[in-house]
């Protein structure tokens, strides 16, 4: 059939070919395109005239499109603005789509217990109703002696898990207290409203009844959800055993049994490592355990009916708080990096907060806070006292030498300082100060801006922060800084133009007390006049300092004059000279020399300063010579040593009314 049609196709072809060559061919060509023709300008007529009928259409078709563009503009924009009230409004049905969530996980929750509930109900109904009505048959004796057997191996079944889900837990409450840490003092979703039924079935994952502890629950359709930290557990074997234990009437049973290896677990968590201070990552653990714990117990509280109670829960904290204090009281007593206890303070701080969202009491927290932030102030002290002997050790103690403006406003800037008359001078010039006065004040300011970085987040007033602030820098000022100043003054090898450098430093110092009150009034927002203010101590450590300094000068004076006077050697048998005028000792002429050379350097202390240093000197030198006459060595004088003696005397005199530098005697 197919060779058939075949060559019936193949026929058919060749014949039309055969007409249309003779057409082609033929006389009746000619013929052919002119009736070809004529049937082609029948068709364009027809076109034509299809073309004039429509074209009043396609101009008005045109001109509603041109309309229609101009509204689709508009509504393009109603479109957007839609858009966006949509996105506004779409927050709140994010919020709605968790609530439906969680419905769903309390459905499956009850889907879960059906599990095991019907058998229970089955059983009882076999055992109470359908066994006796069967009678005394011996399948039904078996059936009633199965009975107790098959409820011990549900109950055992709903118990594994449960032992399943302990050690989940254990395992993972660091990972539970982590996510509760990161999301910080967010309230649970009970406390914004949510019903029961939300609050019974939260963090049951409907993937598996079987599994147990952490569970993935991302949600590829939720991205902007952040899972709690309880949506991290799956609690489906605890209201399951929950519900078997009560048909079975041993849910007593069931709560001390729970209880019981929950306050095991929680001293297992209290316990800290005997590493932790050694780093912020062990004492983060360390809370996270602990977040982790009280975020499931505080849950199971808040979805189950009685299995945890809040004087059972209250108690674990109790225990919780005394254990933590204790261990922050050990452990954070081996730091001395205060950038460590800052770390720290911020994670107790974050710990409290988190703790706090969920309904636990935390003050015990914040008073462990102020007493570490004691020790905080003293690892402070013992870093700046090092600072403040590196400064000192590196201080040249001369004048500042400035060449230009720019270093002049570089060096005043750094701390208060005015000098008319100096501003007035031509450069280059030199400051009065030593390097020491800006860097001390500059560390001044870098302390008190480390004490505020405790003080932040402890919930404590402005007045409170002050007052912080305020006795930390009597603590540096009259104990670290007053003991490098006396290091500096009573060092080996200080001369005596170093320690009139230190006289110079702190009067500088001294004066810039106000200036330091204020700094630290502006960061404070406390102004310093407040009633019961603490006032610094700076004026009186740089007054006690600078007096150190000038008792010091007066004693290295005495000293060096000593040296000289060892030197004297008088002939207290000596004969009396002739007409020739006596010379002063050379002893004497050298003393005098260098007092000269000293006293020239005194020029910039102050005046009472430089006068009582002459004073002082005079004296000595004379009571000195005093003692030299009254030795009770010498039992014999000549007046030979009397009269070279008297001359020395002289000397000191004529010096004393001529030089100009006992001018301010």
């Amino acid at each position: 059939l197919r060779r058939e049609v075949n060559s019936l196709l193949i026929k058919s072809l060749l014949f039309f070919l055969f007409v249309f060559r003779s057409v082609y061919d033929g006389q009746e060509h000619g013929l052919f395109m002119e009736k070809l023709d004529a049937r082609i300008r029948n068709h364009d007529r027809e076109i034509e005239k299809m073309c004039n009928h429509h074209f009043q259409g396609f101009v008005d078709s045109i001109t509603e499109l041109l309309k229609v563009r101009g509204e689709a503009q508009k509504l393009k924009s109603q479109v957007t603005e839609t858009n966006r009230h949509l996105q506004e409004n779409g927050k709140e049905v994010k919020a709605d789509r968790f609530t439906q969530r969680s419905l769903l996980i309390a459905l499956f929750q009850m889907l879960c217990l059906c599990r095991y509930y019907p058998a229970l109900r089955t059983l009882e109904q076999l055992e109470q109703t359908c066994l006796p009505k069967a009678g005394q048959y011996r399948f039904c004796s078996i059936m009633a002696e199965n009975i107790p057997k098959l409820r011990i191996q549900i109950r055992d079944t709903a118990m594994s898990q449960l032992r399943d889900f302990l050690e989940s837990i254990r395992k993972h409450s660091d990972k539970i207290g982590e996510t509760a840490m990161k999301q910080g003092p967010t309230r649970p979703a009970r406390q914004k409203g949510a019903p029961a039924a939300i609050r019974a079935g939260m963090g049951v994952n409907p993937l598996s009844e079987h599994d147990t502890g952490i569970l993935d629950v991302e949600d590829e359709e939720e991205e902007d959800e952040v899972p709690g930290a309880q949506d991290l557990v799956d609690f489906s074997p605890v209201y399951r055993c929950l519900h078997i234990y009560t048909v079975l009437g041993l849910r007593d049973v069931f709560e001390n049994y729970y209880r019981k290896q929950r306050r095991k677990q929680a001293r297992l968590v209290l316990q800290p490592h005997s590493n932790m201070h050694e780093t912020l990552e062990g004492y983060r653990r360390y809370f996270n355990q602990i977040v982790g714990f009280f975020v499931v117990e505080d849950h199971v509280l808040h979805t189950t009916q009685g299995l945890v109670n809040r004087a059972y829960v209250e108690e674990l904290w109790e225990l919780a708080l005394s254990k933590i204090v204790a261990a922050l009281r050990t452990h954070s007593s081996y730091c001395d990096d205060p950038d460590l206890v800052l770390d720290l303070k911020n994670l107790i701080v974050l710990f409290a907060d988190t703790l706090q969202g969920y309904g636990f009491p935390v003050s015990q927290l914040f008073d462990m806070l102020l007493e570490i932030r004691e020790q905080y102030g003293e690892i402070l002290l013992k870093r700046w006292n090092i600072t403040f002997r590196q400064v000192i050790d590196q201080d040249n103690y001369s004048p500042i030498p400035v060449s230009t403006e720019k270093e002049y406003r570089q060096y005043t800037s750094q701390c208060p300082f005015q000098d008319p008359e100096l501003e007035k001078l031509p450069f280059p010039k030199k400051l009065p100060f030593s390097e020491f006065v800006p860097k001390v004040y500059c560390q001044l300011k870098e302390f008190i801006y480390a004490c505020l970085k405790y003080s932040e987040d402890l919930h404590l007033s402005s007045t409170e922060v002050d007052d912080m602030i305020r006795k930390s820098t009597n603590l540096l000022l009259t104990r670290t800084l007053s003991h490098c100043l006396q290091y500096a003054i009573k060092k080996k090898n200080v001369g005596l133009a170093e320690l009139v450098q230190v006289i110079i430093n702190t009067t500088h110092l001294e004066q810039s007390c106000h200036f330091l009150e204020e700094f630290i009034s502006n960061i404070t927002n406390v102004p310093p006049d407040t009633v019961n203010a603490t006032k610094l101590y700076g004026t009186s450590t740089f007054k006690d300092a600078r007096h150190a300094a000038e008792a010091e000068i007066y004693t290295s004076l005495n000293a060096k004059i000593d040296q000289f006077l060892q030197l004297a050697d008088y002939d207290w048998m000596a004969a009396v000279p002739g007409g020739e005028n006596l010379a002063a000792s050379d002893y004497l002429i050298d003393l005098i020399a260098f007092l000269k050379s000293t006293f020239s350097v005194f020029t910039n202390l102050p005046g009472k300063v430089a006068q009582t240093a002459c004073m002082s000197s005079c004296k000595h030198i004379s009571t000195s010579l005093m003692q030299l006459l009254l030795d009770p060595e010498v039992r014999q004088i000549s007046m030979g040593a009397l009269h070279q003696l008297d001359t020395d005397v002289k000397e000191c005199e004529s010096e004393c009314r001529s030089a100009n530098v006992w001018a301010f005697l």
